[in-house]
């Protein structure tokens, strides 16, 4: 009977759809060039004005958007997810076949045999796995979101940053202009002979104290300008428009405290621990099943050289002499126990910090008072002074003296006023004010 053609076909048509289904590579070139934006046109600005000053709003929206670690860091997601397929997988079935052409003795054919099983104890061990690999995808999900918290309040801290120290720039600008005029008058007193070196030697050293100050603050700003245009992924060059002021609500210490306690709930570091904590837990159980003897069950098959043919259930077992797995099992257990220790830390920890930085801004209100007092005895002190000056009843250094006096005091304020401002950036992005939350798993941590 002539055979038929049939079963090599539908055997090229197997073949041809398991390589269908095989993934291809594709090539993937480094970029050759800087890829950093020359402007704000330039990058993804959805919900942003780019033609008003910018605000501490809009400069976190374009960090979250642009900054180029944090596309970076996204490609993690991906990562642990790819992770969490592969770990979902059921093991392979093992296949096994030997053909044994009759070289010298009895027989008349050719011996064959041919098997397939499966491992049990991988099985039995895949739903742990699964749960490990899937609460480390989450941890890398809250993770992520937790590096996305730090960079908007780092842009925000630089943002605040700027706006205070063009603020100070000012100040700083007028002092060094008020002492330049009275060092110019001084000078030409000296060249009149109307006054000595000694006089006049004050005057300089205090315009050289101004004028180094001013150019700190200035180095300062450029510096800070460079950092904050490279969290939005731009040129350092790139112009950055802000607005005058910061749109930050102040902080309210009493509402601030009734979060603490579902602050483990909101922080995505602290909610990264609790997934990392269940995925450890679940890697522990893996190790416990594991230690049972490695089983594969299958079945088996096959013909010998004189055509007496068989078949039956194969049974392969690993004898658990030596190896019980006992080393994984104790490795697993000692992380699970330092993930738990480190947890608890780190919710003490935060707490604590929380609760530390409210004491320190509320000291800081408690200096900006007395010297918003100190400030108005020094700007009525200077305005008196400047009508004495008009009508010849004091002389111009003392002058000088008084508006610096209240120049001083003023950037006293602003820098009072900047610290304040970055306690309450840094608090909000400790407490997740005004900033997304994750979603927190079942409570397993005692």
């Amino acid at each position: 009977m002539k055979p038929s053609s049939s079963a090599p076909r539908a055997f090229a048509v197997a073949c041809c759809l398991l390589v269908a289904g095989c993934a291809t590579y594709q090539s993937l070139p480094l970029a050759g060039a800087p890829t950093r934006a020359a402007d704000l046109g330039a990058l993804n600005h959805d919900g942003v004005a780019l033609g008003a000053p910018l605000t501490l709003a809009a400069v976190a929206r374009l960090t979250i958007e642009n900054n180029p670690d944090l596309l970076t860091a996204r490609a993690q997601i991906d990562v642990a997810h790819a992770q969490l397929l592969q770990a979902s997988l059921p093991p392979n079935p093992q296949v096994t076949g030997a053909i044994l052409p009759l070289v010298a003795g009895y027989g008349y054919t050719v011996a064959w045999n041919s098997g397939i099983g499966e491992n049990l104890t991988q099985l039995i061990t895949l739903g742990a796995r699964r749960a490990s690999a899937e609460a480390s995808a989450q941890q890398v999900d809250a993770q992520v979101l937790w590096q996305e918290w730090q960079t908007i309040g780092q842009a925000r801290l630089l943002a605040i940053d700027l706006i205070q120290g063009a603020r100070l720039l000012r100040l700083l600008t007028a002092n060094r202009d008020l002492l330049a005029g009275r060092t110019g008058r001084s000078k030409r007193a000296l060249a009149r002979g109307d006054a000595t070196i000694a006089t006049v030697a004050p005057d300089l050293a205090a315009l050289q104290t101004a004028q180094t100050a001013l150019d700190d603050a200035t180095r300062q700003q450029l510096s800070r300008r460079h950092q904050l245009a490279a969290l939005l992924g731009l040129r350092p060059d790139a112009a950055l428009p802000l607005a005058d002021k910061a749109d930050l609500p102040p902080i309210n210490a009493a509402a601030v405290m009734a979060m603490l306690p579902t602050l483990a709930d909101r922080r995505p570091d602290l909610v990264a621990l609790q997934y990392g904590y269940r995925a450890e837990d679940a890697k522990l159980r893996a190790a416990i099943l594991s230690q049972f003897p490695n089983l594969v069950f299958g079945a088996t098959g096959g013909s010998d050289n004189a055509n007496v043919r068989n078949a039956g259930p194969q049974v392969s077992l690993d004898l658990p002499v030596f190896d019980r797995n006992q080393g994984n099992i104790a490795i697993e257990s000692t992380t699970r126990q330092q993930l738990h220790d480190e947890y608890a830390a780190r919710v003490a920890g935060a707490d604590g910090q929380v609760r530390a930085m409210l004491s320190e801004i509320a000291q800081l209100r408690r200096q900006r008072e007395l010297a918003a007092r100190d400030l108005g005895r020094s700007a009525s002190m200077a305005a008196r002074g400047e009508e004495a000056l008009r009508a010849g009843n004091l002389d111009e250094r003392s002058y000088v003296e008084l508006v610096a006096a209240r120049l001083t005091h003023e950037q006293e304020i602003v820098t009072l006023d900047q610290s304040l401002l970055e306690q309450q950036v840094a608090i909000a992005t400790l407490i997740g004010a005004g900033l997304p939350s994750l979603a927190t798993p079942e409570k397993e941590i005692h």
